[in-house]
């Protein structure tokens, strides 16, 4: 018999606003009749009610996965149960989460993505999120039997589950040099020597808690992978930005020389620029942070320089033990165009993967590991020499001597009185 539409006064109150309501997609799904996911999500608005009255979730954990795997599924099983010990939502009982690895760039096909929607259809919900903060496609609502066979078939796909528990999760790309004039690395070369590197690492959890690689192209870190992964690639530049004075005379010329002091002179953060009586810009590129201000107002006159690779930081993440943490540098730059750069940025990761499966503590990240051991100790450990260039910050630096400091305040006392 077909379950009947719950009713859900609090989750219609979502949908009274000016905005989008996801309660209107399950909603849709829900009034799906004929379809296998139907009942299920009309049970899901039903426990989703009640979270909504009492104030309290109802999921609990448990062990799920698909043959030969240990992670990738985020088994949810309902608490919500009558006197007989029976579910009170029945279909919506198990609704568990499969986490499929994106491509790198999330390049995508619309004949893939309609191909992923009928797998989810025939085995799932029918709620599929793209893509979860982990970077995952997120197919949500799946009962245990189901899992191993809708796994099967986006396996034949040619798609893999994605990191979950204590593992080296999904790893994450730009969409880099395919639409972005601002590349200045191979991002997708990069996220797939990674993952592929580090899959056994990703599937079999074994590690204190989560290790998260992502990739930016450029400074503008699209990926957000300085603040939330635990080893960031951003993709950089050595040698001095580029300036097209034609184009910058063009954009005075159009924009005027008010707005241009204004909104690129004035907002370089290390005063690297300064506009010329000519139109013309001049650049300090020794002060230039790689900020990519600049460069994303005036895209036709400014771009990065020849001379391209990659910055390597260590240590971002979201709030857990003490709060947010932003990526520490590390390697302030490396080349990466031949097989064995490729090789050296496998073998670093695979040092800092393994100095953090020996030395943190069980729900630690490697940001928190660091500030508990100390930078110091996590270089030595992953056999990289100090280099002034490995910031915190920029115009900060964690290697600052300061024994001689009250004698060098003495020197500039006697110099002023003089």
């Amino acid at each position: 018999m077909a379950t009947k539409m719950h009713k859900t006064p609090m989750l219609d109150q979502l949908e009274s606003g000016p905005w989008p309501s996801f309660v209107t997609g399950l909603k849709r799904l829900a009034n799906d009749e004929g379809k296998p996911y139907a009942d299920m999500m009309k049970d899901l608005l039903g426990q989703l009610e009640t979270s909504y009255n009492t104030r309290k979730g109802y999921w609990k954990g448990g062990t799920v996965g698909v043959v030969g795997y240990g992670g990738g599924v985020i088994p949810r099983f309902t608490e919500l149960l009558d006197e007989n010990k029976k579910p009170l939502f029945p279909k919506a009982a198990e609704f568990h989460t499969l986490r499929i690895m994106p491509p790198a760039g999330m390049h995508y096909t619309t004949d893939i993505m309609r191909k992923f929607c009928d797998v989810w259809d025939k085995y799932g919900s029918g709620l599929i999120a793209f893509h979860g903060q982990s970077g995952d496609i997120m197919f949500q609502g799946c009962t245990t039997e189901n899992v191993q066979p809708a796994f099967d078939e986006m396996n034949e796909m040619g798609f893999d589950l994605g990191g979950a528990g204590p593992a080296v999760r999904t790893g994450m790309s730009c969409v880099g040099a395919a639409r972005c004039e601002h590349s200045c690395a191979n991002e997708q070369k990069i996220h797939r020597t990674l993952v592929n590197r580090f899959l056994d690492d990703m599937h079999r959890p074994a590690l204190p808690y989560k290790f998260k690689f992502k990739v930016s192209g450029c400074p503008n870190d699209c990926m957000n992978a300085i603040q939330r992964a635990d080893m960031a690639t951003i993709g950089t530049w050595r040698d001095d930005m580029k300036v097209d004075q034609a184009e910058v005379k063009n954009f005075v010329n159009a924009k005027g020389r008010k707005y241009v002091i204004d909104n690129v002179i004035t907002r370089c953060p290390t005063q690297a620029l300064s506009l010329n009586d000519d139109d013309t810009l001049a650049v300090d590129n020794k002060n230039c942070v790689r900020c990519m201000h600049c460069i994303n107002v005036m895209t036709k006159a400014l771009s990065p320089g020849d001379d391209k690779g990659v910055s390597i930081l260590v240590g971002g993440k979201r709030t857990l033990k003490i709060g947010d943490l932003m990526g520490t540098v590390v390697v302030p730059f490396m080349k990466l165009e031949t097989d064995e750069d490729f090789e050296a940025l496998e073998e670093l990761a695979g040092n800092m993967i393994d100095f953090f499966a020996e030395n943190a503590l069980e729900h630690e990240r490697t940001g928190e590991m660091i500030e508990r051991i100390g930078l110091v100790n996590f270089l030595e450990g992953i056999g990289v020499e100090i280099d002034p260039n490995m910031i915190t910050n920029p115009r900060m630096n964690p290697y600052v001597r300061m024994d001689g400091w009250d004698d060098e305040a003495q020197k500039w006392f006697e110099r002023k009185a003089g």
